[in-house]
């Protein structure tokens, strides 16, 4: 090829680039990690207001079925930020904080959705918790993102004096990480405000800088996962609350409501609002007595394949693109963020990696009237427990870490029973023997997948 035919060619691309860019929708994930699923106003949350969550919802849409792929935090995290069933690239337990293990993290050949939108001129930044390895190779800085401020870890402490350890290196147990400095970019460095506000505010200033450009900002809130920590002028909302636990717990989810409120009105402020995709949900289920969560009216927890494991607080706003105030009972996932905001943003997906989730706004806007997913599927490996859900019908196994008598299958129909109280396993074996046909092919593909060459599950 000629110098005058690439020229051209350069030229093309380029073009496309910036036209892309001139329309391209900003994109913003905000995560809180181990909220139940009735701990926001929109889902029928009584005794915390949550209108800044909620506005999301009313202004957009709300996923009553709004499922992430795994109820624990790492592997969940790894399929919202790869689209793709973390099964099939062997990520299926929680990561530990393992500085000095290269393998120990979100596997390198695969694409994140900040490398995928960064092929087409996006801005990338990460807020908060990354959970996804703590050895330097898979420092958010080199999974696509431009900048990063957060903590490597699974937990850290909320107040400012509490984070001081400066020795990365030193930690030898996941908890010692709680009292590590903060990280911006590659330096750690002191705080001085309570640790969600700092979260908080810093998205807005990445909003600030990024406004002239497309961005994609992921806000991952550590609330109001343990420890459980808030200062007094959000404990001095619910005088009236009784217990402490979920007084503080309350606490902290308003402090991410007030964080939410002033990231929206910044893009208000900014006139990017109708421009800008904003999507709201948790990592997982709420874990319960752990941290006062309440996932009423799900049966079930984090770590379990009941509804309160992996059914979470889920909305959705793209203002005058979307309509406002609709409520979506079918199966969606946390893999489709990955594939709407692809879709959105032009971004080219490598065939030899399909995505698992699927591209959510035609479904949204009525174009298509069908359902986003057939079937959806769980796996827990560590308490052998797994879970389809396809239509209203789901069946699951609870685990072997079950009381003997516990240990049988579950068929569930979730449209009538939501609570998953009335088992339906011995009458309608028709539905179950399908449903553990779907899961078999399922488990058979993710077999093929991992045991092709250069598929192993830490590399």
């Amino acid at each position: 090829m000629n110098f005058i035919a690439r020229l051209i060619l350069l030229l093309a691309w380029f073009s496309g680039v910036c036209l892309a860019q001139s329309h391209a929708p900003n994109l913003i994930i905000i995560t809180t990690d181990d909220q139940g699923y009735c701990d926001v106003g929109f889902n029928g949350c009584k005794d915390i207001p949550t209108p800044n969550l909620d506005s999301i919802a009313s202004n957009g849409v709300r996923f009553t079925s709004g499922y992430v792929s795994s109820t624990i935090s790492s592997p969940s995290r790894a399929g919202l930020l790869t689209g793709r069933y973390q099964e099939f690239f062997g990520y299926e337990s929680d990561d530990h904080f393992q500085p000095k293990n290269p393998r120990a993290g979100l596997p390198l050949g695969e694409t994140t959705l900040a490398d995928a939108l960064h092929q087409v001129g996006y801005h990338s930044a990460l807020i908060g918790k990354w959970h996804l390895g703590t050895h330097p190779k898979f420092h958010p800085l080199k999974r696509g993102f431009d900048e990063y401020f957060g903590f490597i870890g699974f937990a850290s402490a909320y107040f400012p004096q509490e984070l001081t350890n400066t020795s990365f290196n030193s930690i030898r147990y996941d908890y010692e990480s709680y009292n590590l400095q903060i990280f911006r970019n590659n330096e750690m460095i002191a705080v001085t405000n309570y640790l969600t506000d700092e979260f908080s505010d810093e998205a807005v200033r990445v909003i600030e800088r990024n406004k002239e450009r497309p961005f994609f900002l992921l806000l991952n809130y550590n609330a109001p996962h343990p420890p459980l920590e808030a200062p007094a002028q959000y404990l001095a909302r619910f005088p009236n609350m009784d217990g402490q636990g979920r007084k503080t717990y309350a606490a902290m989810m308003s402090a991410v409501d007030d964080g939410v409120g002033r990231i929206l009105k910044k893009l208000r402020a900014e006139n990017l609002e109708t421009n800008t995709l904003v999507v709201f949900l948790s990592c997982n289920g709420g874990p319960l007595n752990q941290n006062y969560s309440d996932n009423f009216p799900l049966r079930g927890y984090k770590f379990s394949s009941w509804e309160g494991g992996w059914r979470v607080p889920f909305a959705l706003q793209w203002r005058g693109h979307l309509p406002a105030g609709k409520v979506y009972d079918r199966p969606v996932l946390s893999l489709d963020i990955f594939a709407t905001m692809a879709a959105l943003a032009s971004v080219p997906i490598s065939s030899n990696k399909p995505l698992d989730g699927v591209n959510l706004i035609p479904y949204l806007t009525g174009e298509n009237t069908g359902s986003p997913h057939e079937t959806i599927f769980l796996r827990l490996p560590d308490i052998g427990a797994y879970a389809v859900r396809s239509g209203d019908y789901k069946l699951l196994f609870p685990g072997t870490n079950q009381l003997p008598e516990q240990q049988r299958l579950r068929l569930y129909n979730l449209n009538q029973d939501i609570s998953e109280s009335r088992n339906l396993a011995d009458t309608e074996t028709n539905i179950v023997a399908q449903l553990q046909n779907k899961l078999t092919e399922w488990n058979r593909q993710i077999s093929a997948a991992t045991a092709s060459p250069g598929a192993k599950a830490k590399e």
